[in-house]
């Protein structure tokens, strides 16, 4: 797909056959459609069923021998937003590729003036690109290609030309990170394991020059990363622990941020073995991991001035005769021992050698860690939200607001020492484990203690967003979330 600008006064200059695309709102439509019948001459009666609906769409043919072919109405809904567009845009492309045609035409002005065109810009640029992802990698027979619009064009003014051109750019590059991402989590474990995921990150290190190092079984052991290695036991492919690291030559100081992402890439529970019904969506067991690694990429991509630490442990987590068992007690790269009651809370245990491996070395001002770890939080909030835990106010803010511009939302649950009893061990320094209730907080209690009490320390559990049902598969497939709140996160952490 190529994107480009024209002028709003050279409107009828673009002469090649093509579609005009017109978002719209439901607000005051009765004058938008008065507006559109007088410009093309089309008879009331003709838009008399459109109601600028959320994600509505009307597609009107005009006369042959015209280089526009057929102006296609989106609507919006009550009010527009630049998020809102980019799910309607999304869908759009998607579903009625077909009828598309080869040329759009995207003309923003019957939106209200106070939104941002340019943001405009870079959503609906998004947008189109992510509605070409193909989920069907290993098909051989009945695959049919997808014919996609090969060039859309923004209708703007030539003064917002250069900051339209930045927002196709990021709207582009956003695009390809959350693809890579889907294909990350859409894989099953016999075609991504945790050294394929390494290997992954190897590449686009690479390729987008951050650094990269992966570190393997014998030198997991020797540091001490005895959850990650526990985890491990029962698996015939050895654990990974990656550390990428991007930072920018500059003069001017970096805030220094550092992410941590839970890379189970199958999670079967281990001896505390989890029900058939399912379980093929446990391939996802590594988004936290997705996420992180597609906000490396997107960071180093964009090239924003801010000093990205990211590690990824990394494993399956199988039953074999080698495997951990309930009851078991296992040291940490922070010292503290673990007394593992559940062999399916697996993902906090790697994540604790993680969270005390990137305070120890790195000492970032930021500290979050994503993991999808507890169906509890899915429970409390559906699938709607990832949960966030923290004691910084501000950081909590400052997530919630980026999550509100990226409609990746959060919403916070609280970390009060009276939910410490709950993983209380009679044997070791904590339990892996604090029943059912509060599941998603007991389980960010336990990852706190490896936090040496960052001051800026967050968790997200994203069990409940990061794979869901969308309309762009069949089954349950990644959606990427995480990518876009730290992104954003970030950029706005670095203008301020």
């Amino acid at each position: 797909m190529n994107f480009q600008l024209i002028e709003n006064t050279k409107t009828q200059a673009f002469a090649q056959k093509h579609s005009l695309l017109i978002p719209l709102t439901s607000k005051n439509l009765a004058e938008k459609m008065a507006l559109l019948t007088a410009e093309f001459g089309w008879s009331a009666a003709i838009l008399e069923d459109f109601k600028a609906s959320t994600e509505e769409v009307q597609i009107l043919y005009t006369q042959a021998d015209n280089a526009l072919e057929k102006v296609i109405l989106l609507g919006l809904g009550e009010s527009a937003t630049a998020e809102g567009l980019r799910k309607a845009m999304r869908l759009l492309v998607y579903k009625q590729k077909e009828k598309l045609g080869k040329n759009i035409v995207i003309d923003f002005g019957k939106l209200p003036e106070e939104l941002s065109k340019v943001a405009l810009v870079e959503a609906c640029t998004n947008a189109a690109l992510l509605a070409t992802y193909d989920i069907a990698k290993f098909k051989t027979k009945d695959k049919q290609p997808s014919v996609f619009s090969e060039n859309i064009a923004f209708l703007l003014p030539s003064e917002s030309h250069t900051l339209a051109q930045k927002a196709v750019e990021k709207g582009e590059i956003i695009a390809s990170t959350q693809q890579d991402i889907f294909d990350l989590v859409n894989l099953p474990v016999n075609r991504l394991n945790s050294l394929q995921l390494a290997e992954f990150m190897e590449k686009i290190g690479k390729e987008y020059s951050f650094g990269v190092r992966v570190m393997h079984l014998a030198e997991i052991k020797q540091l001490g990363m005895g959850g990650l290695v526990a985890v491990n036991q029962g698996s015939d492919t050895p654990a990974t622990f990656t550390v990428m690291e991007y930072k920018p030559t500059t003069s001017q100081p970096l805030k220094k941020v550092g992410l941590v992402g839970k890379g189970v890439t199958f999670d079967m529970g281990g001896i505390s073995i989890k029900t058939s019904d399912g379980m093929w969506q446990m391939k996802c067991d590594m988004a936290g991991a997705a996420a992180v690694i597609g906000t490396m990429e997107a960071v180093a991509r964009l090239q924003l001035p801010v000093h990205l630490i990211a590690v990824v442990p990394s494993t399956d987590n199988m039953i074999s005769g080698r495997a951990i068992c309930p009851g078991d007690i296992v040291n940490t790269y922070s010292g503290l021992t673990i007394e593992i009651e559940d062999t399916d809370a697996e993902g906090r245990v790697i994540l604790a050698d993680g969270l005390a491996y990137i305070k120890k070395n790195f000492e970032p001002d930021v500290l979050i860690d994503l993991a999808t770890l507890t169906g509890a939080s899915v429970i409390a909030l559906g699938y709607h939200a990832a949960a966030l835990f923290t004691h910084n106010d501000e950081l909590a803010e400052q997530l919630a607001k980026a999550g509100t511009q990226t409609s990746e939302k959060v919403w916070r649950l609280p970390l009060w020492d009276d939910y410490d009893k709950h993983i209380k061990s009679d044997m070791a320094d904590v339990k892996n484990f604090g029943g059912r209730p509060a599941g998603a907080i007991t389980a960010a209690k336990f990852l706190e203690k490896f936090t040496d009490k960052h001051p800026a320390w967050v968790h997200l559990d994203i069990a409940g967003v990061a794979f869901g049902d969308n309309p762009f598969s069949g089954a349950r497939s990644a959606t990427a979330y995480g990518v876009r709140l730290l992104v954003e996160y970030i950029t706005n952490l670095t203008a301020q």
